[in-house]
């Protein structure tokens, strides 16, 4: 077992025995999604480094403190890519906070999520065992995948110690485009162009303009360009980086973050609003509270989650349904409740 591995099965070990919550961090870019932070720190930041990286096989497997920024240069010089698009929310993210996030940029609608692209990983459970689910392949589970469960987890489940994701090609071209229309109108196109052969990667609406990337083979990317029109965008890897980011104005204050039907039309809702993904991920702006945000969602058929700023409120409003699976899961791997307590739910 590795020295930095032995020294976090220690602790989670400690604090099984003495009921001690622990906050599992590496690079802290993540610590403003929470409804509560508790527990004493537990760094993970110190195991790190890639493990084993075979271009040719599409596989990549690193230790959770390695910082993201490292993991995609060491692709880029490869020609490959995290196709989900991770969005990094600061300098020190890492590996094992992108996975425990669960978050996905511009490319998730067409590429997949995070989720998706986890093969296997290796983990500290409550009871400081460790375990690893998954593998190396993408067809090696029977049963339940303990592995993708984590993707979203938030180190509310288990210490992620290491990661193995499929990775692929970066695209031979891409192009950007800015059309001017109405809002009603980008939600139309934007599901419009999803049932067409059409090689759209991102769309983003803001401001009275629709944004679109095109990514594939220098052929297909030029046709799809004659096709849906619009103005070619100079720096497009710039806007797509702040959106991803978060890095403008739009995406200011308090800030939530609605899973809905793509057709549905505009919101009526005050503050400034960001639509990607087709017209199913409305960014909103408000101060409006939460209650009200989480029957908005609900009524245009999805959920709400209070994504950053209202501290104190909550971050997600479960049914009883879904919160009895969560309140389940979270006893078989973490029986004595250390980690993360209170990280994503008032309940636990």
């Amino acid at each position: 077992m590795e020295p930095s591995i032995s020294e976090l099965n220690e602790r989670v070990r400690e604090a099984a025995a003495r009921k001690t919550p622990l906050r599992i961090r590496a690079g802290g870019s993540k610590d403003f999604y929470a409804y509560k932070l508790e527990g004493d720190l537990l760094d993970v930041s110190r195991h790190r480094g890639i493990v084993d990286y075979e271009p040719s096989e599409l596989v990549m497997t690193a230790r959770a403190g390695t910082p993201l920024a490292e993991i995609e240069e060491a692709l880029a010089g490869s020609g490959q890519m995290l196709a989900f698009e991770p969005p990094h929310f600061g300098p020190r993210a890492t590996l094992g906070g992108c996975v425990a996030a669960g978050f996905s940029g511009p490319r998730r609608a067409y590429a997949g999520s995070v989720r998706d692209f986890v093969l296997g990983v290796r983990v500290l459970n409550g009871a400081g065992e460790d375990l690893r689910y998954g593998g190396q392949v993408m067809k090696n589970v029977a049963g339940f995948d303990v592995s993708r469960l984590m993707a979203g987890s938030f180190g509310t489940l288990g210490v992620i110690t290491e990661v193995s994701l499929k990775v692929l090609p970066r695209p031979e071209a891409e192009a950007t485009v800015r059309l001017e229309m109405t809002e009603a109108n980008a939600i139309d196109a934007m599901n419009r162009w999803a049932g067409q052969p059409l090689p759209v990667s991102a769309t983003c609406y803001m401001a009275g303009a629709l944004t679109v990337r095109l990514s594939g083979s220098q052929l297909g990317v030029s046709a799809a360009q004659a096709k849906i029109g619009g103005t070619s965008v100079g720096d497009g890897n710039a806007f797509w980086c702040s959106i991803r980011e978060q890095t403008l104005d739009a995406f200011g204050g308090s800030l939530w973050r609605l899973s809905i039907k793509p057709t549905t039309p505009p919101l009526a809702t005050a503050g400034a609003q960001v639509i990607e993904w087709n017209g199913s991920l409305r960014w909103v702006a408000t101060d409006l509270p939460s209650q009200q945000m989480f029957e908005l969602a609900r009524n245009a058929g999805g959920h709400a989650i209070r994504f950053r700023g209202q501290d104190g409120s909550a971050v997600m409003q479960l049914d009883p349904p879904a919160l009895a699976l969560h309140t389940r899961l979270k006893a078989a791997l973490d029986p004595d409740g250390i980690f993360g307590p209170h990280r994503l739910h008032a309940e636990f």
